[in-house]
């Protein structure tokens, strides 16, 4: 993988379909697929777009996990005041390393952060250089760009379950047990179901080839074969709508949860491997806990009967469970493409939207400075 993502021509192309620029809904075969007017194909997926139920499909960057085997899990202590906040929150919504950030009460804690890294060394360095960051890039007061933070350490390379689509079995479920559904205002009904079944299992999506050639100066065949050796290899995904939220569909409550498996066996895992509710599992040691579980769930009461259920199903092996809810209203931002295309770009060395340039530049000053004690203006 590393000989692959050192060449140009291929991080070029990754920009253009990790970004979505080169890819889109193709109409005519959803039509085809379905069996359904082109017309009404084309108006139902423009409503679905429009009110945000799905974002426009992307070609996933699956070798992110590889780049960045390091998940940190972030509890910080952010000071009150709205220039430091809003400082704050803009810094939170462009640093290339953070894919989400949710308001929180865990203790004296106030805000959680989803971030990856290399390893430890790169998080350290990181949280090492960002009241530097939050100074000179965002405004935040120097007395106000410090603060507590505890973090969790997980590995990416011990996920034993990725399935970010596996949202729409919820939808369908509440679809079917309530006979209709309404998200952000949207009412669905039948064929939006199916349209969006496709669109996020992958079907029903194009690749725009000609912009790739225009974008790349690459030949048709030469992008053909570039962007199958990068799926071959697990870097790119096949292209797919996701959740704006990532794996989390509109509307729905998503739980952070470490849990003590007292026997973690084939029956554990094949369960949690099926679970509708369950789109992210890792493996892990932490403190008691040896799983850690990204869920999504209608409400509070659906995740308490979820667990109950597993009580239930493995009374002698389901132990000690450390939860935290995180409802659409408590998110700061949930966008893993920025945290991909910020790498992506940081190979290139081009700046697109936030000033990475600047930001990488001044993380690498801020880092001289601790690592050697150099006074401001030397590095």
């Amino acid at each position: 993988m590393p000989e692959l993502l050192e060449e140009r021509d291929n991080l070029k192309l990754m920009e253009e379909l990790v970004s979505g620029d080169a890819v889109s809904v193709n109409i005519s075969e959803l039509s085809r697929i379905l069996g359904k007017h082109r017309n009404t194909i084309k108006n139902k997926v423009e409503k679905i777009l429009e009110h945000k139920i799905i974002d426009p499909p992307i070609y996933p960057f699956h070798g992110l996990y590889r780049v960045y085997p390091l998940l940190a899990v972030v509890h910080l202590d952010v000071p009150d005041g709205k220039e430091c906040t809003e400082g704050i929150i803009r810094w939170i919504k462009e640093d290339p390393q953070i894919f989400a950030a949710f308001r929180t009460r865990q203790g004296e804690y106030d805000t959680l952060l989803f971030t990856y890294h290399e390893n430890i060394t790169a998080y350290q360095l990181w949280m090492s250089t960002v009241p530097s960051i939050l100074k000179i890039n965002y405004g935040v007061p120097e007395d106000q760009a410090h603060f507590e933070s505890s973090t969790a350490y997980f590995s990416n390379q011990l996920m034993i379950k990725y399935n970010p689509s596996n949202g729409i079995n919820l939808i369908e479920e509440d679809f079917k047990e309530k006979g209709g559904l309404k998200l952000r205002g949207y009412e669905l009904d039948e064929l939006d179901l199916d349209i969006l079944r496709c669109l996020v299992n992958g079907m029903g999506i194009k690749t725009n080839n000609t912009l790739l050639c225009e974008k790349t100066g690459l030949h048709r065949k030469t992008i053909e074969k570039r962007i199958e050796a990068l799926q071959q290899e697990g870097i790119l995904g096949a292209p797919v709508c996701r959740f704006p939220n990532f794996f989390v569909p509109p509307n729905y409550l998503l739980t952070y949860v470490l849990i003590q498996f007292k026997e973690l066996d084939e029956k554990v895992l094949n369960e949690l491997i099926i679970d509708t509710s369950i789109p992210i599992a890792i493996q892990t040691i932490h403190g008691k806990f040896n799983m850690l579980l990204f869920g999504n769930h209608s409400s509070l009461d659906d995740h308490l009967r979820w667990e109950e259920r597993y009580r239930t199903m493995f009374p002698d092996s389901f132990g000690s469970a450390q939860i935290t809810y995180l409802s659409p209203e408590m998110t700061i931002n949930f966008n893993q493409q920025t945290v991909s295309l910020c790498y992506i770009r940081s190979k290139l060395g081009e700046t697109k939207g936030v000033d990475l340039g600047r930001t990488i530049r001044q993380l690498e000053r801020a880092r001289a400075r601790v690592l050697y004690n150099l006074p401001k203006g030397k590095s």
